[in-house]
């Protein structure tokens, strides 16, 4: 009988903890491999990580090594194995030099015949331009709302929200002003907040300023 390996994730610790969604997409793996007559060798886990990068996913390079010739990786979903087209191609080459296919129970694919690799690269595709349009629309609306004055995400350094409506705050405006000259001219980030800091200058709600805040609010400028 030959060995099926699958491979389950979920994104946020909350979803990790409840197991539901990692529980569901086992049963489903396990149901396929009965049905298919695979032997359901391992199941590996990324429980709370994104799947934005195959760099922090132990769970999904043990999966890969232990699928060995003949065998097949199965997963829940596309989205599950991979967020870019780029690394869902890196992993199907990677289980073709191994002699493994891939099955996917979502969108029905299976690698083990040339109509199921072309739908599976086409897939992979078409996911990630559908991730590109929902970001490209979100950032449109922020624009949009950005220009007319509305309150676009949490009241950023600068402003006060009143009535939906952001309202300029002179003396932080000036602290904005400030901190985008020093980054033209050249000033670090850690060298700014470490100014803002001296200074004491608070952020937002009251806190100090790190490098990764000051990044966050010249960011939000360029939006």
């Amino acid at each position: 009988m030959n060995k099926a390996i699958g491979y389950i994730r979920v994104s946020t610790e909350q979803q990790a903890e409840e197991g539901v969604s990692l529980a569901a997409q086992k049963a489903k793996i396990a149901a396929w491999c009965e049905v298919n007559d695979y032997q359901l060798a391992d199941v590996f886990v990324d429980a709370g990580i994104s799947g934005k990068s195959m760099d922090k996913r132990q769970g999904l390079r043990d999966a890969l090594a232990a699928v060995k010739k003949g065998g097949v990786l199965v997963v829940y979903s596309l989205s599950r194995l991979a967020r870019s087209t780029k690394d869902t191609l890196a992993i199907s080459e990677q289980l073709d030099k191994a002699g493994a296919d891939l099955v996917s129970l979502s969108e029905k694919i299976d690698t083990t015949g040339a109509a199921g690799k072309m739908m599976f690269r086409m897939l992979a595709v078409l996911a990630e331009f559908e991730r590109d349009v929902i970001a490209e629309r979100t950032k449109s609306a922020m624009n949009h709302k950005k220009s007319v004055g509305d309150v676009y995400s949490p009241t950023p350094f600068g402003f006060k929200a009143i009535d939906g409506k952001l309202q300029q705050i002179e003396s932080e405006a000036l602290v904005v002003s400030e901190i985008l000259a020093m980054r033209n001219e050249g000033t670090t980030l850690s060298a700014i907040a470490d100014s803002l800091n001296n200074r004491g200058i608070e952020g937002k709600r009251g806190g100090r300023w790190f490098p990764s805040t000051v990044r966050y609010l010249i960011q939000r400028q360029a939006v």
